[in-house]
């Protein structure tokens, strides 16, 4: 489930979980909307709430986004036994032809169609900052933003974006735009009155209202997630959007619904603002999100013990049912440096009590690497304390850079129809010029040709970035390259992607 694609996603308990962008297809476009906040009236308690307020102060500053994904030349794979039979009767007895025997399979060469997609955005600043889900913008190759009612219309650019929260962060060169006011989602409460606004079905400045309905919820579609719930009606193309109070201040973007059919019959679910002001800021700081981690794995102590009855094992009394139960715990992370073992069960993080994972990965998701927090667990039902220095994914506490292939010092090209004749190879990035850098630091030589990193199969330049980008976030910190050599020669060769 941590793969969501457009429109659906794996069941969850008979329920799908889709992410709320209109699918890429040929849509007409919506648009979007302003401003920013004051006092809002209050109704008396059981008195019912006013939110025509809200709405008009939120809806100007949710805009629709358009997404593009230009035509583009593909090599793709099919099978044909028979071609395969027909081309060699003999099975190989006698040789084969170059792009046999591979069990039918061939590839060729096919143009995708231009392809749109549409979702939402929300104005944080008056010059032109916006965020959205990345999930909209991801892959996109132009990004159209419509302001309130089509009122004016930008190109916009990328700034950065986090797979792990589904967040991005675009910009657009504009002056004086209607920022919205920006709450502070861990202030809000199970039952309070929301309104979800953006650009569902291709009906713009759309406005739903609901309750909200739980928090910290956790799905796993994404490798981080406390979600708030709601029943406020979130339809495909309510990505990116905005879920605010009856002050029309931003409390969450609307990421996905979980739904049967797909359309809203069920829940729509929001990433709170404490983690996307986290993530903002991040993004614009250093280019990507600097994730802090605790180091174990785990879950809830209620779901672990539950799942020990399930399959009638004997169940351990922790003391509680509350916390987070410790399965294991991460080599040279922050909790063994701290000395837990597994079968703790960690209850308050910072003096505040943690029930669940969402609520843990909630709390961890405003920190950074290096900064302290101090909790409490249980071991042999006995309290225990423990101060906790987060690290990054890398197990150390320092800023993790965005990479790209300007580390690597060296230029590529993709191979030639006559070097795949030569070399009988489909694909592969020939290094043209080693400047110095990494390829120069691991002997990768002018010529090589690579075909695989990290055992992806590199095609065209875009999958040597993202190879780089993956690699660099990752613990080791290595590229495994393995190609051929002008000869024939095959060789690998490994790269080392250390920061500063």
């Amino acid at each position: 489930m941590k793969k969501i694609v457009n429109v659906a996603t794996p069941a969850v308990c008979a329920v799908a979980l889709v992410l709320s962008v209109v699918a890429f297809n040929k849509t007409n476009a919506a648009t979007a909307p302003a401003p920013i906040v004051a006092s809002a009236p209050v109704a008396a308690a059981g008195q019912p709430v006013d939110l025509t307020y809200a709405a008009e102060k939120a809806l100007p500053s949710v805009v629709y986004i358009k997404s593009v994904q230009n035509s583009k030349i593909q090599t793709v794979e099919y099978s044909d036994p028979f071609e395969e039979f027909f081309s060699n009767p003999f099975g190989g007895f006698f040789g084969q032809g170059q792009g046999q025997g591979n069990g039918g399979r061939r590839q060729r060469q096919v143009q995708t169609p231009k392809r749109a997609a549409a979702g939402s955005g929300v104005i944080i600043s008056a010059d032109g900052y916006i965020v959205t889900n990345n999930h909209v913008v991801d892959g996109a190759d132009e990004l159209t933003v419509s302001l309130n009612e089509g009122s004016k219309e930008f190109s916009a650019r990328v700034i950065g974006a986090d797979k792990t929260t589904d967040l991005a962060l675009i910009k657009i060169d504009g002056k004086n735009l209607p920022a919205i006011q920006i709450a502070n989602s861990d202030d809000v409460k199970v039952g309070e009155w929301v309104l979800a606004v953006g650009n569902p079905l291709g009906l713009n400045n759309t406005v739903t209202a609901g309750i909200i309905s739980a928090k910290a919820r956790t799905l796993g579609a994404n490798g981080v997630e406390s979600f708030i719930q709601t029943d406020a009606a979130i339809n495909q193309g309510n990505s990116g959007g905005a879920l605010v109070n009856t002050r029309g201040e931003l409390v969450g973007i609307n990421a996905m619904l979980a739904s049967p059919t797909g359309s809203n019959i069920g829940y729509g679910f929001a990433i709170p603002t404490a983690i996307m002001n986290k993530v903002v800021d991040d993004l614009k700081q250093y280019g990507n999100v600097q994730r802090a981690m605790i180091g174990i794995q785990g879950g809830s102590v209620k779901d672990y013990i539950d799942n020990l009855k399930d399959q009638d094992k004997e169940v351990k009394d922790f003391g509680t049912m509350e916390g987070i139960y410790i399965g294991k715990v991460v080599e040279d992370g922050a909790a063994e440096a701290a000395g837990l073992k597994e079968g703790d069960v960690i209850t308050t993080v910072n003096g505040q009590k943690v029930k669940t994972m969402g609520e843990l990965q909630g709390m961890l998701a405003k920190k950074r690497p290096g900064d302290k927090v101090t909790i409490t667990y249980l071991r042999d039902k006995k309290n225990h304390n423990a101060t906790l220095t987060l690290k990054n994914e890398q197990g150390n506490t320092k800023v993790v850079k965005n990479a790209d292939t300007d580390v690597l010092g060296a230029d590529f090209r993709p191979v030639t129809d006559a070097q795949k004749k030569q070399l009988e190879i489909n694909y592969g990035l020939e290094v043209v010029k080693v400047n110095g850098g990494k390829m120069k630091e691991a002997g990768v030589p002018k010529g090589f040709i690579i075909l695989r990193v990290n055992d992806e199969p590199m095609k065209t330049f875009d999958d040597l970035q993202n190879a780089v980008k993956e690699a660099n976030n990752s613990k080791d910190q290595m590229l495994v390259i393995r190609g051929i050599f002008p000869t024939g020669k095959k060789g690998g060769f490994v790269v080392y992607l250390q920061n500063e």
